[in-house]
């Protein structure tokens, strides 16, 4: 059984968007997946090496298009301050919150200091997409 490439675009397209849903990354994946629905769009007129340059120039197109609305969103202000640990963040390292009602890479703003899972931290910062948070007893004290 050989797949027609306008399924193959499909499945892809299908699988990068329910992928951004997912895991979201700054509509990366879903200007992926929109390139590739419409590649399938275009796939049984195209040579397959056209199509891949199609997707490629469709996706850096629309990558760079979204890139301008997610810059201007990430320079803001937080909106709010209050955040979860989902998992213990060990000193110097990387662990995950509930902020916002979402799950956020994290990080303690003092190196030298870890938190264990389910405290409530106050985020004091955002670097990227990596959320800087310090214990909330700590600054109640």
């Amino acid at each position: 059984m050989t797949l027609n490439p306008t399924i193959i675009w499909l499945s892809v397209g299908f699988a990068l968007c329910v992928a951004e849903a997912c895991l979201p990354f700054g509509f990366i994946e879903l200007a992926m997946g929109i390139s590739a629905l419409l590649v399938a769009a275009t796939s049984l007129f195209l040579p397959l090496n056209l199509q891949v340059l199609l997707w490629m120039v469709l996706s850096g197109a629309l990558i760079w298009f979204a890139r301008r609305f997610v810059h201007g969103r990430a320079g803001r202000e937080l909106d709010s301050t209050e955040a979860e640990t989902l998992t213990e963040i060990r000193a110097g390292e990387v662990g995950r919150v509930l902020y916002e009602g979402n799950s956020w890479a994290a990080r303690c703003d003092d190196e030298q200091m870890s938190i264990a899972s389910q405290q409530k931290v106050y985020v004091v910062g955002r670097r990227g997409t990596t959320l800087i948070v310090m214990p909330q007893h700590l600054l109640h004290s």
